[in-house]
């Protein structure tokens, strides 16, 4: 596997065959956040045209899609950075939210534990704030880098501060908007493990938009396959049977 994440799939290709197109085995019953007759254009083009999702709470879910589909569009809108045309949100009004961007988007006059202590909870005293990113940042595997600035560091080992801080805020939901992409396929197999270490501490709900098919056999807990404009769900399946060919 070292060297590669092409473990499950062949990566690119996002049509499945008639033998494979089973239901997904999430609980349906446990759907609490719902996006009912969802409208959104942009520039003249239609994204959206009543579009309805329903997403499980702590749990992975991979949304897939072509480039330019509007899953980054839909993901603001979850984290209420843009507004829909039309449409509901439901369950999503008293939720907080952190993001894991394709940029680290770190602060550039803060350390790497500087960084993560700054998302921390204001009613912890400053040992706990120390304790937990020292914590987080052991997770990730950067020890002995706590005290350096991103300037310093690749962009592999930003991208780890970036995690370790969405896992210290202390939000009910992650948002990631194509995170793993640039990267080579090593590191975004040891990205993907560092996440799934520290997520399985606490099973926060993901929202994850990729399109790359290997990220999301890899990372998600259910795969929700979306279509060009104006975007329909083509599938949501279970990662072990996304067809592939």
């Amino acid at each position: 596997m070292e060297g590669s994440i092409m473990t499950k799939s062949k990566a690119g290709n996002l049509q499945m065959d008639s033998s494979q197109m089973e239901s997904s085995k999430i609980d349906r019953s446990h759907m609490g956040l719902q996006i009912k007759d969802l409208n959104k254009s942009f520039n003249g083009i239609t994204l959206f045209k009543d579009f309805n999702l329903s997403l499980a709470e702590s749990t992975i879910t991979c949304i897939l899609g072509p480039s330019g589909c509007g899953k980054s569009t839909l993901l603001n809108i979850i984290g209420k950075v843009i507004l829909p045309d039309s449409g509901s949100l439901i369950g999503f009004d008293d939720k907080i939210f952190s993001y894991i961007f394709q940029e680290p988007r770190l602060l550039p006059w803060k350390t790497v534990r500087g960084n993560i202590e700054f998302v921390l909870g204001g009613n912890m005293s400053p040992s706990q704030r120390r304790s937990e990113a020292d914590r987080l940042i052991h997770k990730v595997q950067l020890e002995g880098f706590a005290n350096y600035y991103p300037s310093q560091l690749s962009g592999g080992m930003r991208q780890r501060v970036s995690i370790a801080r969405a896992f210290a805020c202390h939000s009910d939901i992650i948002l990631m908007d194509e995170p793993l992409n640039g990267l080579d396929a090593s590191l975004k197999q040891n990205m993907i493990e560092w996440f799934s270490q520290i997520w399985k501490e606490d099973r926060r709900t993901v929202i994850f938009v990729t399109h790359n098919v290997d990220e999301a056999q890899l990372l998600g807990d259910e795969i929700i396959v979306l279509s060009n404009p104006p975007v329909q769900v083509v599938k949501r399946t279970l990662p072990s049977i996304v067809g592939l060919s």
